[in-house]
């Protein structure tokens, strides 16, 4: 996919910021001049359970972004849609498998609203070293680091 366009949204908890992570910011910035992240707040972000704190997320994100060039913003989500269900100015949204589901529901909702869809960008999951996706949640339990390195051989030997 060639296309570019202006203005491209990108959401997500963004905990335990691993190599999924980067790879999704990254596809966002191949495609968009301007792209918005939006991290979920810490009352809608708690409910995956214990996370870091939304201010941390989005510092540790932008630390990351500051190589990028194109203009970006990192926006609190107090819900599943952001921004992306009332301005007209995004173009696309960038997901993973896992939450395309959430992008069609923002088309629907402007759809009925009246505004453009957005073009959704699915990529790939980014799998650890065992063949199962990268997950806040693995790293939380100490199964594999942010890189996707297994760290608990022995249990995991016992699946």
């Amino acid at each position: 996919m060639d296309k570019k366009y202006k203005k491209v949204a990108v959401g997500g908890t963004f905990d335990k910021f691993h190599k999924g992570h980067s790879r999704l910011l990254e596809e966002a910035f191949k495609f968009g001049d301007e792209i918005i992240i939006g991290v979920t707040s810490d009352i809608f972000g708690g409910k995956k359970g214990d996370i870091d704190p939304c201010d941390t997320r989005m510092s540790n994100l932008k630390d990351f972004l500051s190589k990028y060039p194109q203009k970006f913003s990192v926006v609190r989500l107090e819900d599943s849609y952001g921004p992306t269900i009332h301005e007209t100015e995004f173009d696309a949204i960038v997901v993973s498998k896992e939450t395309e589901t959430g992008a069609r529901a923002i088309n629907k909702i402007r759809k009925k609203n009246g505004i453009p869809l957005l073009d959704i960008i699915v990529i790939d999951m980014v799998s650890a070293d065992d063949g199962v996706p990268i997950s806040s949640t693995r790293i939380r339990k100490g199964e594999i680091d942010r890189m996707g390195h297994i760290l608990n051989k022995i249990r995991n030997a016992f699946r």
